[in-house]
């Protein structure tokens, strides 16, 4: 008998054990993967940024002329592969010691729910107070006439690759397609995105969205947008653009990259009543379910599907369970895009402010203001600020540049702690740092 069962190792299931068994609680982790760490660690966030960075630093070295740098360089494929691996082996075998530090017992297998409180794994029947489900997503494929062909990978498949492609198709121009479009265009691939909505990036500014795809093509990624796609053939990807007119791209490598899909099936969640929306397991702001004792955290709740978001939820449903009053707020979760340049976001679009009915003001500065990007930087950047006109609180801060996956986190904080721009005006940034961008971009707020 546990205190709590655990199905899924990923950000939010092996945080919300290790959380669990730090407060004393016996905590039982089930993982049907041979690796702990889920998607993220193994094949999304961690193995991805390493080669991004790979890449950018390629592309740095490749075109660094104006910075004083140049001669012959060259791109080992083969090399950054076997550096994503050893990073992710790294903190793979870091999992696993925080998991024994916890006092966590881990065993391998699926899980499925038989029961309030009971948990099958193959034959055996695990008991527990309360079982949390952290199952994450996998990657959604549509229907599309031959997408099931040995050279149409999805997002994890993609990263087995042992030689670079000569002409990648990306399907797909959301947060998944355009890092890779970034990452294999900076190595020297020939890329093209598809993207059925009419600007990449959805969801983010519109601005924002119309100036990295602006900046990405610069680096010789080709961009259809509106476009609709027909069918993957042998060597080429057709597609109706957003004049209705047929085209096709060449390419000896396809990447769907479509959007993901919570995983809910065969866990025995209908058998035990657990509601299911949309696809998603349901919860209230503690992360319960509606059937007591189970609760949910992360990508199979669907509702932003990133591992910092699946983190705090996991942490917000161990809380609960060990008696300490918890909620989730999604008004201040922080998005970013790993491209060159990077996109880091929280809060409100201006857009989104008008069409809840904010009375809004906004700012917006180019990064260029800064002397440090300036310094270090080639390319356009954007800073963009959107506060509320009668109680003056920041609503909404979307970069575009260098360093903004790292300086978001302080916009964060100010967006959860409804922190008004008067304050902010009083804050002391150190110089020269990008970061200040931010605050400039305050001051040139008119109320």
């Amino acid at each position: 008998m546990y205190d709590l069962i655990v199905i899924g190792s990923g950000p939010a299931g092996y945080v919300a054990a290790e959380r669990a068994g730090e407060a004393g609680k016996s905590v039982l982790l089930v993982e049907r993967e041979e690796v702990l760490g889920g998607v993220c660690l193994n094949w999304g966030c961690v193995p991805t940024k390493t080669l991004l960075n790979c890449g950018k630093i390629y592309y740095a070295a490749a075109h660094g002329e104006s910075f004083g740098v140049g001669g012959e360089v060259r791109f080992d494929f083969a090399a950054a592969m076997a550096r994503k691996r050893k990073v992710v082996g790294q903190l793979g075998k870091g999992v696993a010691m925080l998991m024994k530090k916890a006092k966590v017992e881990v065993i391998r297998g699926a899980a499925r729910i038989v029961a309030p409180g009971k948990v099958a794994v193959g034959q055996d029947v695990h008991q527990a107070g309360d079982i949390l489900v952290c199952t994450g997503s996998r990657s959604a494929r549509p229907p599309i006439p031959g997408a099931d062909q040995a050279h149409v990978r999805d997002s994890r498949a993609i990263l087995d690759l042992d030689q670079l492609p000569q002409r990648l198709a990306v399907v797909g121009g959301g947060v998944i397609g355009v890092e890779f479009a970034s990452f294999f265009a900076s190595v020297g691939v020939e890329v093209s995105v598809i993207e059925m909505l009419s600007e990449i990036a959805p969801g983010t500014d519109a601005e924002i969205a119309r100036l990295l795809r602006t900046e990405l093509a610069k680096k010789g990624i080709t961009f259809h947008c509106g476009a609709r796609v027909e069918e993957i053939a042998a060597d080429a990807v057709r597609f109706t653009d957003a004049q209705g007119q047929s085209q096709s791209c060449a390419a000896d490598t396809v990447l769907m990259a479509t959007g993901r899909r919570p995983n809910v099936e065969d866990l025995g969640l209908e058998d035990v009543g657990v509601a299911i929306e949309r696809g998603r397991i349901a919860i209230d702001a503690a992360c319960r379910t509606n059937v007591p004792g189970i609760w949910a955290a992360g990508d199979c709740t669907g509702k932003v599907l990133l591992a910092h978001l699946a983190s705090r939820q996991a942490e917000c449903a161990v809380n609960n369970i060990c008696g300490r009053a918890d909620r989730m707020r999604y008004h201040a979760v922080p998005g970013v895009i790993y491209t060159a340049p990077e996109v880091a976001s929280v809060g409100l679009t201006e857009a989104e402010a008008v069409e809840r009915g904010r009375s809004v003001v906004a700012a917006k500065l180019p990064m260029s203001v800064s002397g440090r990007f300036l310094a270090e930087h080639d390319g356009r950047g954007l800073v963009k600020v959107v506060a509320d006109k009668h109680s003056r609180m920041l609503l909404g801060v979307h970069l575009l540049g260098g360093h903004c996956s790292e300086m978001i986190y302080g916009a964060c904080a100010m967006i959860e702690s409804e922190t008004r721009v008067d304050e902010i005006k009083e804050f002391i940034f150190p110089h020269p740092t990008v970061c200040e961008v931010i605050r400039e971009a305050v001051l040139a707020l008119r109320f």
